[in-house]
């Protein structure tokens, strides 16, 4: 007798949703639930528990929020900015190098971003919690860099410099007018980044589009904020990004090595 399965055509509603997007899914998740656990709990239990916070890890205490960190985002800019960014980019990678590499390179870049933050605040004395995926970003970066390095993407400079802007206005803005400072600047990066999508070129010359080889991009991406937070308190975490950026030059020289003939086609078919 055969035994037929009235559900073996169907797919489950996540089956074919790429790793990227399912990430983005998870991150969202976990943006609310944040919220939540902030809202019923205190700011007290989020950063001893589900932050990433140096002294914390040095001591030996609290070693998973390596790996929470790197899901959680509190401002609706943060994920909003991440996400985007890791929809495209990761989509990509992921086309290339296959699911499972794509967690892969995902996860340990995140993680190996999360370590390089904790020994950035032992070396400079900053104890200063982290979250955020950037640093599982820029290890997607860091690979693509050496798979397509040709490959054209567009950097948005405009974002940038109202992120640089928002840093400096913290500085000299009164306590009472920054809330609103910084609500405007947050509508003006949405707003730019969405402009990008425009037929119109003169829409998309609002964002300030940089069209940049992919091999420049973190670079690019890295170095200006780097030497622009040793005048201004960027909330920003360089070391976080370096650290990913490094594990995904790692995995994509691994792959390039490994997989010579396959890398080699991928590299021409992308310039």
């Amino acid at each position: 007798m055969y035994k037929y399965n009235l559900y073996s055509g169907k797919k489950g509603f996540l089956r074919g949703i790429s790793i990227t997007n399912k990430l983005i899914l998870i991150n969202v998740f976990f943006y609310f639930v944040s919220l939540i656990a902030l809202s019923i709990y205190g700011e007290k239990f989020f950063l001893d528990n589900l932050v990433l916070t140096p002294s914390l890890i040095l001591s030996g205490k609290n070693l998973w929020t390596i790996l929470t960190s790197m899901f959680l985002h509190i401002q609706f800019f943060h994920i909003f900015a991440n996400m985007f960014s890791l929809f495209f980019i990761g989509n990509f990678l992921e086309k290339i190098i296959g699911k499972k590499r794509f967690l892969l390179v995902y996860l340990i870049s995140g993680l190996i971003g999360g370590i390089f933050f904790v020994l950035s605040g032992m070396i400079f004395n900053d104890n200063l919690p982290g979250i955020g995926a950037s640093g599982a970003i820029f290890g997607i970066l860091g690979t693509l860099a050496i798979l397509v390095p040709y490959s054209k993407i567009y950097l948005i400079v405009g974002p940038l410099i109202l992120i640089f802007l928002g840093a400096v206005l913290n500085i000299f803005v009164p306590t009472n007018l920054l809330s609103f400072f910084n609500l405007v600047i947050n509508i003006l990066i949405i707003m730019m980044i969405f402009s990008i999508f425009s037929f119109n070129p003169s829409v998309r010359r609002f964002a300030v589009p940089l069209e940049l080889p992919m091999w420049l991009l973190p670079i690019v991406a890295i170095i200006p904020l780097v030497i622009v937070g040793f005048f201004v308190n960027l909330p920003i975490g360089n070391s976080a990004h370096i650290g990913g950026l490094i594990a995904g030059i790692f995995y994509g020289v691994y792959l390039k090595n490994k997989f010579p003939r396959k890398t080699k086609m991928i590299r021409k078919y992308f310039k």
